[in-house]
């Protein structure tokens, strides 16, 4: 037991008394970073007004992000491994700092695009935290700590969305990026103060070919997964860029194959334990990201339709704020349960929980209680799902490649959120009904969006049971 231990913490430079205060930063750098992705959500009305641009355009302040985050967390993540987990992890924030500053001066739509990018590529900072807690920590406090800061990926992303509402409610747009500027520039400061580099490094030369194919390939597929509802699913642009994203990522899985330190091991990704897990992590982002599309456009559907609740913004995001609460609270229940069951089990029980919280909505959503009863039943069953996952990854793969590998099941998530957007939206969009001169998903689109939320969660369990039944996974922690 405890060799499985040392095999999940290697390094254990860092003394018990300091680990508390380096898995508060890291966790506190995951919950920041993963604010983007929902910072602007609420202005998505009034951005076309206010950037003198079009509501297509305007959409590519949230796209950009996205792809951003997908294309460099990969790519920071192999860099962390050869350079330094803390230095990428530092670079990470800078990112996030000049993109809201960026984003916080101007009033430029191209300006603010290139800040939306810059704060995208700071989502590297998840996996990169992750990774420095196996090289750092005493064996007994990793896997309760992996759990806590892989869950700030839901975490961020749940609260992200009431406390935007609030500042854009009650003051200038720009303050939301004044905000998210100071509150990475603390991150930052809490990595310079407390997180020390990791010793461990790989020494190798930076596969180049390998990032710039990824990036062709991911954007590629990426952007018609997220702009085919716009462009229209059956145009040539859309078509095309699948196209060009199936040669892409087929030509550079097979120069990664041939290359001596490829950005990507595709051999240790292809094994039963990393594999598995990486797909079921497609299926719960696409569960969490459904839930963040569907449930705040039902608490907001006017109550004249018969089945919307009336609420506005802020409301309806304080309503799912719960959610983000209970994902944090039970990254320690997750890490219980891995350590005496084992990670499988617990990926298992969170898409069960998804699953449940689906169904909950799908018989109950009457009443803005209920709903928040759904989203808190769901938001328990990511926050078990996404806490377990560094567990099954880092059991499976070498020292050396912590960060590569964490990256790319992060990747793996973000493919599964846009994947999600794309599918929700057009089901919402397609199935509506007439209130005054506004035309409004229907009751039936909502009920359908839950009904592939439940296939969702009961294809993850599917996968995972797929993973081998004995894998390696941390020991009884002291918490």
């Amino acid at each position: 037991m405890t060799q499985l231990a040392t095999a999940l913490s290697p390094v254990s430079a860092t003394k018990p008394r300091n680990a508390g205060v380096i898995i508060s930063a890291l966790c506190f750098c995951g919950i920041v970073v993963a604010l983007m992705q929902t910072l602007i959500v609420p202005l998505i009305p009034q951005l076309p007004t206010l950037l003198n641009t079009s509501a297509s355009n305007a959409s590519w302040a949230i796209t950009a992000t996205l792809l951003a985050g997908a294309v460099v967390t990969p790519v920071s993540g192999r860099l962390g491994d050869m350079l330094g987990k803390r230095r990428m992890l530092l670079i990470s924030m800078l990112s996030l700092i000049i993109g809201s500053l960026i984003c916080a001066l101007s009033a430029s739509f191209p300006l603010v695009l290139t800040g939306r990018v810059l704060q995208g590529a700071a989502m590297g900072a998840i996996p990169l935290g992750i990774s420095i807690l196996r090289d750092e920590l005493p064996p007994e406090r990793v896997g309760s700590a992996m759990a806590i800061v892989s869950a700030t990926l839901g975490v961020g992303g749940a609260i992200g969305l009431p406390l935007a509402a609030v500042i854009a409610q009650g003051g200038s747009w720009q303050l939301l990026f004044w905000i998210s500027a100071a509150l990475g520039l603390l991150s930052a400061l809490a990595v310079i103060a407390v997180v020390p580099e990791s010793p461990v490094h790989t020494k190798a030369r930076f596969d180049f070919i390998g990032a710039l194919g990824l990036s062709l390939g991911l954007v590629a597929l990426l952007l018609a997964v997220s702009k085919g509802n716009d462009w229209g699913w059956e145009s040539a642009t859309t078509l095309g860029m699948f196209a060009a994203a199936a040669v892409i990522l087929v030509a550079w899985g097979f120069i990664e194959l041939r290359t001596e330190a490829p950005l990507v091991d595709l051999r240790v990704s292809a094994r039963r334990q990393v594999l598995f897990t990486n797909l079921a992590s497609v299926m719960v982002g696409f569960a969490m990201y459904g839930m963040s599309l569907t449930l705040p456009q039902l608490l907001m559907s006017p109550k004249a339709t018969g089945y919307g609740l009336g609420l506005d913004m802020v409301h309806a995001g304080l309503t799912l704020a719960p959610g983000g609460i209970i994902m944090m609270l039970l990254s320690p229940v997750s890490a219980r349960i891995s350590a005496r069951r084992g990670p499988r089990i617990t990926l298992m029980i969170g898409a069960f929980v998804i699953a449940a919280g689906y169904c909950f909505a799908l018989l109950l959503s009457g009443g803005v209680w209920q709903i928040m009863v759904a989203a808190m039943i769901i938001s328990a069953g990511i926050g078990l799902a996404y806490a377990s996952m560094p567990a099954l990854i880092m059991g499976a793969v070498p020292v050396g490649e912590t960060a590569s590998a964490n990256g790319l099941n992060t990747l793996m998530r973000s493919v599964g959120t846009s994947t999600s957007a794309a599918v929700m939206s057009v089901v919402l969009a397609s199935m509506t009904v007439s209130q005054g001169s506004a035309s409004l998903p229907s009751h039936a689109a909502f009920q359908l969006t839950f009904v592939i939320g439940i296939a969702a969660a009961v294809l993850a369990v599917v996968l995972t049971a797929f993973i081998p039944r004995h894998t390696r996974f941390i020991p009884r922690h002291t918490y």
